[in-house]
């Protein structure tokens, strides 16, 4: 398990509060990882991925729906991408961007500010999902193009709000993603085949590890990334250690106390 330094220079804070994002591959482990983080640290805010808001997607706008009816946008996605994957795109970058702007749980006076874990981010959102599906043909330069004027134009505009101040890393082979996405065995993933899987891993290690990736938000391309190696199952010892590797990660960021809040590129 090991940290990758970004610079760490210039990264605003949202306030007292840490923000961190928990990123990586379909199945990779990171709702498991997020409950040991929870059970460890109960104080700590973290916010989970909002997969139940993609399976059931209101549908009484639509007149032939009855009421209360909804609709599985990501069971639509992974069936039809070239139709539904710029409105999945669209409608999870949304609900991902209005986990970010929930205002911060009450705390008693002289308690510390908690530290925010984000399941995944609007930056993996694009730079990542919505990346690979424009470079697999699913969408269209047209909407791709779109995707990013928006994208850019929202988080720019709700600056500090969207500051992300460190990124944590769960990293194993698309190998050992695909057996934990076998074994968990949702409906909507039935047809992931290991080829998506690889397409995803090498999005993630050109992002985070090669840094290699093409950012357009300063804080966020020189942000630090602790990558924590998972491709074995956690076990008692390791998970341990990952979660107290993430302890010294937080503490070391809040030491790196910076009042400025850089414009993206």
């Amino acid at each position: 398990m090991t940290r990758e330094s970004g610079s760490g220079g210039g990264m605003g804070r949202c306030g007292a509060a840490l923000r961190l994002a928990l990123e990586g591959n379909i199945a990779v482990g990171k709702s498991t990882f997020l409950k040991l983080l929870g059970a460890t640290f109960p104080t700590w805010h973290l916010v989970t991925e909002p997969v139940a808001q993609w399976r059931k997607v209101p549908a009484s706008a639509l007149p032939s729906q009855a009421p209360g009816a909804s609709t599985n946008l990501l069971q639509m996605m992974y069936q039809e991408p070239a139709r539904w994957s710029y409105t999945f795109q669209t409608f999870s970058c949304l609900s991902r961007l209005k986990a970010m702007l929930e205002p911060p749980p009450e705390r008693l006076p002289g308690t510390p500010h908690p530290v925010w874990v984000f399941e995944r981010s609007v930056y993996s959102d694009r730079y990542i999902f919505a990346k690979n599906l424009f470079e697999a043909g699913h969408l269209e330069p047209l909407e791709w193009g779109i995707y990013q004027d928006w994208h850019g134009f929202l988080l720019r505009q709700l600056r500090p709000r969207t500051t992300l101040h460190g990124f944590l890393y769960l990293r194993a082979t698309p190998e050992r993603c695909l057996e934990r996405l076998r074994r968990r065995a949702r409906s909507e993933e039935g047809g992931i085949q290991l080829g998506y899987l690889q397409q995803l891993h090498a999005q993630h290690e050109r992002w985070l590890v090669e840094k290699t990736m093409e950012v357009h938000f300063a804080d966020v391309k020189h942000a630090p990334v602790l990558v924590l190696d998972v491709d074995k199952d956690f076990e008692h010892d390791a998970a341990v250690q990952g979660v107290l590797m993430v302890e010294a990660f937080a503490t070391a960021l809040r030491a790196e106390a910076s009042p400025s809040h850089p414009d993206p590129l």
